[in-house]
């Protein structure tokens, strides 16, 4: 199951407090105050992890918590300080607090933020001496640590980022050129959430990951079909495929299709419809399909489009190509 939203509730740690203790020594008599000072609590901690694919470790335990800091010690010595907890994320997760406010954002492996800091330590009585209170007892606290609910969000990070209509051949596709091995079947919405393929190039020993969102319905933008809330996988790919049923099947019209999808990416983000783009006509191998290829050639004349079938093979070989000029800039 993959999982790209999780809602926490987080803890930092406690400040451990001060301690009020007194030097005593044989032969040292009024050895004065020696109390040392609290430890910091733990920090709560985010860190980018590209070997977690996704949030489900935050779905079944949502509650996640620092270590509290130790106490201070007598002879000046401070308490241990609290232990981070530290939450592994894949690239391309977004932080938001309650109010929908960005928290933070990560991006590249090995990358950190602290989303809640550990509370800081107590003085002990050590720091109170003076010469006119040479036996202090007074410590101070530790602070409390940051407490916050939070909600976590993975917007997929791919070089290449398929989009399309139920049935219009996304998985058939992406099991034919990646890695991935998607469920397929001759029914809509065989796609129930995103999945992350890989395109080998032996020849370069280069790869492009490939973004295959739940397929689209009109309204998508406004929360309707199983796409509405995957669209953001696709915001940071570099490349858009459009892939387009080219036989029309069950009546539809291709070029309807293609210009519907378009609109449904400018609703959700303007930026999406900015991006480089290239048509995959699939279906080529249907008797209906080369006639509408001519006429969506015409309509959109400035649109690169690509005559494919998914399912006998034809026109992938130049696809792969061609993708791999379009996001090496080749």
């Amino acid at each position: 199951m993959f999982v790209d939203e999780a809602s926490v509730k987080l803890r930092a740690g406690d400040g451990g407090n001060g301690a009020a203790t007194f030097r005593r020594e044989k032969f040292i008599p009024k050895g004065g105050p020696d109390g040392g000072d609290g430890g910091k609590g733990g920090d709560v901690i985010l860190e980018c992890d590209e070997n977690t694919s996704d949030l489900k470790a935050y779905m079944f335990k949502p509650h996640w918590q620092a270590k509290n800091g130790g106490r201070g010690m007598s002879r000046q010595k401070s308490g241990h300080g609290g232990a981070d907890c530290v939450m592994l994320v894949p690239p391309g997760t977004v932080a938001y607090d309650l109010e929908g406010r960005l928290c933070a954002e990560l991006l590249t492996h090995g990358q950190k933020h602290v989303l809640l800091a550990g509370g800081r330590g107590g003085k002990g009585n050590v720091h109170f001496k003076s010469s006119i209170n040479r036996a202090p007892r007074q410590f101070t606290e530790g602070a409390k640590g940051e407490v916050g609910e939070f909600k976590l969000v993975l917007k997929s990070i791919a070089d290449l980022g398929l989009v399309g209509y139920p049935n219009a051949g996304k998985s058939t596709l992406t099991g034919a050129i990646t890695s991935a091995s998607p469920r397929t079947g001759a029914y809509p919405f065989t796609t129930l959430r995103p999945s992350i393929g890989v395109i080998d190039y032996p020849d370069t020993y280069e790869k492009l990951t490939l973004a295959d969102i739940p397929g689209l319905i009109e309204g998508a933008h406004e929360n309707k079909g199983l796409g509405h809330r995957f669209l953001r996988h696709i915001e940071r790919c570099r490349v858009l495929i459009y892939i387009v049923d080219m036989a029309g099947t069950d009546g539809r019209d291709p070029g309807d299709d293609f210009a519907s999808l378009k609109n449904e990416l400018e609703l959700y983000s303007p930026l999406l419809t900015e991006k480089t783009s290239i048509v995959l006509a699939n279906k080529m191998d249907e008797d209906a399909a080369a006639e509408n290829l001519k006429a969506f050639r015409k309509r959109f004349r400035k649109q690169e489009v690509v005559p494919a079938s998914c399912l006998t093979g034809e026109g992938l070989p130049l696809l792969k190509k061609r993708l791999y000029e379009l996001v090496r800039g080749v």
